[in-house]
Parts: C-alpha cells; sequence; structure tokens
C-alpha cells in the first residue's frame, strides 16, 4: 500500500464528507493505493454516524472511535500503531489542510529520501492573537529542540515515512512536537514543505490560549527526558553529591571555627545558635533526597506500561 492518510478529530461531522470527496479525487487521480484511517476522538456530533456511512460507501475507509475525548496525541498514537502504507500521511479534518498536497509529500518522502517532512503554512488565516504566540513559540522550539529548518512544529499536515511512525510514542500533548521525537529516535532526515492554508469552513477551532503553555512545559519535559530520562542518575545524583558536599564542608567550617573558638578561649556561641549551621544541614538533606531521587529513578521504569492504552468504543 502507498499511503495511509490518518485523520483525528474532534466534532467535524460537516466537514468530513468533504475531506473524503477531496482524499479520493487525488488518489484516483495519481493512482495510489490507499487508506483513510479516521480517528474519532470522543465526538459528541455525529462525526462517528458519518465515518460508518464513508466507510460503507468506501471500503479503504476506517475509523477508530474512542469512548471518551483524549486528545490529539493519542488519536494520532493510535493511528500510527494501524498505518499499513509505506507513507504515512497526517492532516486534520477541518478542510484547513489540502490534500492537494499529499503528492508532493509523497514524492519528497520516497524520492528525496526524507524520514519526515513537515507542512508550513506561510501564509495562515488566523487572527493574530494566534499567529504570534504561534512565531514566539516555534522560535524557541528550534532552539531547543536543533532542528533548525522547521517552521512550523505543530501544523497538523505531514508526511512519515512507515519505519517513524511505528519507533516513536505520541502522548499527552506531544503531536506538538513530533519532529523532535522523530530526531531523538534517530531519524534525522527532517524536510519542510510550504503549503496551502485554507480559513475554517465549518465549525470553530477546538483549541485555545492554554496550548501554548501546555506547549512550552511539553518542550521542557521532553528536552529533560531526552537528555536524562534514561539515566536520571546522571542529574539527580550530580546535583545531590554537590549539594551534600557543599553541606558537609559548611558543618565542618562551623563545627572548626566553634572548636578554635574554645581552645583559644574566645568567646563563642553554640552551634545550633549559627544560621550557617541550618543552611548546611538543610544542603545535605536536600542533597541525599535528590541523590535518592537518582537512584530511585533509575531503578523505575520510565514509561508506564497503560500509557498509552485507550478505551475504544467500536473500530471499524
Amino acid at each position: 500500500m502507498d499511503i495511509s492518510v490518518i485523520v483525528p478529530l474532534y466534532n467535524e461531522a460537516e466537514s468530513l464528507p468533504e475531506l473524503q470527496q477531496w482524499i479520493e479525487r487525488v488518489m484516483e487521480a495519481n493512482g495510489f493505493s490507499y487508506e483513510v484511517i479516521y480517528v474519532n476522538d470522543g465526538s459528541t456530533d455525529g462525526s462517528w454516524d458519518v465515518i460508518r456511512t464513508l466507510a460503507e460507501r468506501n471500503p479503504a475507509v476506517k475509523g477508530v472511535c474512542f469512548r471518551r475525548n483524549y486528545g490529539k496525541s493519542p488519536a494520532l498514537n493510535t493511528g500510527f500503531r494501524r498505518a499499513q502504507g509505506d507513507v504515512v500521511i497526517t492532516m486534520d479534518a477541518d478542510l484547513q489542510d489540502s490534500p492537494d498536497e499529499i503528492p508532493e509529500l509523497y514524492r519528497m518522502i520516497t524520492q528525496d529520501n526524507y524520514d519526515l517532512v513537515s507542512g508550513w503554512k506561510q501564509k495562515r488565516y488566523d487572527p493574530l492573537s494566534k499567529t504570534i504566540p504561534t512565531k514566539l513559540f516555534n522560535a524557541t522550539a528550534r532552539k531547543v529542540s536543533g532542528i533548525h529548518n522547521l517552521h512550523d512544529f505543530n501544523c497538523g499536515l505531514k508526511a512519515y515515512r512507515n519505519k517513524v511512525v511505528k519507533h516513536i510514542e505520541v502522548y499527552g500533548d506531544m503531536h506538538r512536537y513530533i519532529p523532535y521525537l522523530a530526531k531523538n529516535a534517530g531519524f534525522t532526515r527532517i524536510g519542510e514543505k510550504v503549503v496551502h492554508h485554507q480559513a475554517r469552513k465549518y465549525g470553530k477551532t477546538k483549541f485555545g490560549l492554554d496550548r501554548f503553555v501546555n506547549g512550552y512545559l511539553d518542550l521542557l519535559t521532553l528536552w529533560f527526558t531526552n537528555k536524562f530520562g534514561k539515566q536520571p542518575m546522571h542529574f539527580f545524583g550530580l546535583l545531590g553529591s554537590l549539594m551534600f558536599l557543599i553541606g558537609f564542608i559548611a558543618v565542618i567550617v562551623v563545627g572548626a571555627v566553634k572548636l578554635h573558638a574554645m581552645y583559644s578561649g574566645a568567646h563563642y556561641r553554640l552551634v545550633t545558635d549559627s544560621p550557617y549551621f541550618y543552611i548546611a544541614l538543610t544542603m545535605m538533606i536536600l542533597g541525599t533526597q535528590l541523590f535518592l531521587s537518582g537512584f530511585i529513578g533509575e531503578l523505575v521504569a520510565r514509561n508506564s506500561s497503560r500509557r498509552n492504552d485507550y478505551e475504544i468504543e467500536e473500530e471499524i
């Protein structure tokens, strides 16, 4: 099979028939063998009934229906696990992503040998309240990830070599950083294509401004787990050892100062009267706790075995 198209969706019943017709026209015009996997993320507007109807008309249509709303990352991860095409295309269901981009994305993967190609909506039909934070977010993501050639990490329109989606795990809200996840998995041939962005035709956006705050927190998490996730002792153990050592030296200094004062006949006060004693003791305690945190982190598996288990009500 040439292409798997994965479409995560939440309450997009109005746009699905038009999107499916558009995808079919593109696939037939280019002679692609394909499948379209719709992942219904707990919609309440009848989207699943529409997907059922589309599947009855076209055997290439497949669907997964979550029992409740989990988010875009779980929907993508579920689609990735089921994708069979040599090239996997992801796009949003709101008709803002154009299926006409699929042939060129396919060519860039199969002929230009990219592992992943991310779309760049150079000209956007979004308000300034969305575009300005997006630019700041992408600038930060480029700096942290080291992928300097991408302008739009969060573009829903992307193409992947099949083995890429089988070797990454998208959870929480990590769909914003799929290129970073792919890079961490060893897939470094990451390209970009300017794609057409259309104004939303039906409904309204499902994302609020809180996604920018969450996006930065997720980026910090991804950077930290990539750097220290496999060996947390390198971070916590080092930091804890340094704090304990400084605190231990400080306690010795406080004790030595008192002993010197005692034997020299000078006036001295109790060690517990000195604030430096408590600062040193606190550093030793914190250092010990950090060291133990690193040790426990080495013993406990970082990935929960049920992190990507979702309640699926029905599957086509």
